[in-house]
């Protein structure tokens, strides 16, 4: 297992198209690009979301292989996460597969989506079975509920108590949606006392993600930044690209 990045960028998302921003990767090859320019802005990891080519977030094994495969040969070094994020049209039982097929080194899962509604004994055997094939399992925690809910699977067992990793998710998707450093306090002290030795890290929603992100490495944290959840800088003009994100995230965490 392999310790979360520092710095890692997450550049599309499941919902974000060209619409939105024109540097918004969404086809394997702007992915990988990205990644390079990240990376030589600072990153030393990518979360990433597959799309189709109408632009849709999609759980696709094969072109999941097939951006692993790429970023292997171009960034051997570089930490590569995939994402079993349901959006409203995934079930548990296709995010379990989807994992199952690619065997990633990396996935990003949120607790509540994997859990909700399914069998206790289930999930304990498909987060036990993703240890044991060498995968890296970052639990998605939305807030305290979620954290308290992840260290209770801890305790009993059900999530292997070894290499641990988290993401602390502050704001939503959700018109005119903000975050702030204020809202890190209560989850991160949940999670820090309720699961001691966690690599956890943070993303968060808005104009405030920089700071968001500073105030987390100032609590042992790490960081997840990019288009997924915010194209501002911290002076509120939009962001060339990713790249950009990265910079100032890399610049602000140096000083």
């Amino acid at each position: 297992m392999t310790p979360l990045p520092r710095i890692m960028v997450a550049p599309n998302g499941a919902r974000l198209t060209k619409k939105d921003h024109p540097r918004v990767p969404v086809t394997i090859p702007e992915i990988v690009d990205c990644a390079i320019e990240c990376q030589a802005a600072g990153a030393d990891g990518i979360h990433a979301h597959v799309r189709d080519a109408d632009q849709n977030h999609v759980l696709d094994a094969g072109m999941y292989r097939e951006l692993l495969a790429e970023l292997t040969i171009k960034l051997p070094d570089f930490y590569t996460q995939i994402t079993t994020e349901a959006v409203g049209l995934y079930t548990p039982d296709q995010q379990r597969e989807l994992v199952k097929a690619v065997q990633p080194r990396a996935v990003s899962i949120a607790l509540r989506e994997i859990t909700d509604g399914q069998d206790a004994a289930l999930t304990a055997r498909f987060f036990h079975d993703c240890y044991a094939s060498g995968t890296d399992v970052q639990h998605i925690l939305y807030d305290k509920a979620d954290v308290d809910h992840f260290a209770r699977l801890v305790a009993a067992g059900d999530i292997p108590n070894a290499d641990l990793k988290a993401l602390i998710v502050l704001g939503r998707y959700a018109p005119g949606q903000k975050s702030s450093p204020d809202d890190l306090g209560v989850p991160a002290t949940a999670l820090k006392q309720q699961v001691p030795g966690v690599d956890w890290a943070v993303c968060a929603f808005g104009a405030q993600e920089t700071a968001c992100l500073v105030a987390a490495a100032q609590l042992g944290g790490k960081a997840r930044i990019g288009f997924e959840n915010n194209r501002l800088n911290a002076d509120l003009t939009c962001a060339a690209n990713n790249a950009a994100r990265v910079k100032e995230l890399a610049a602000a965490l140096a000083a």
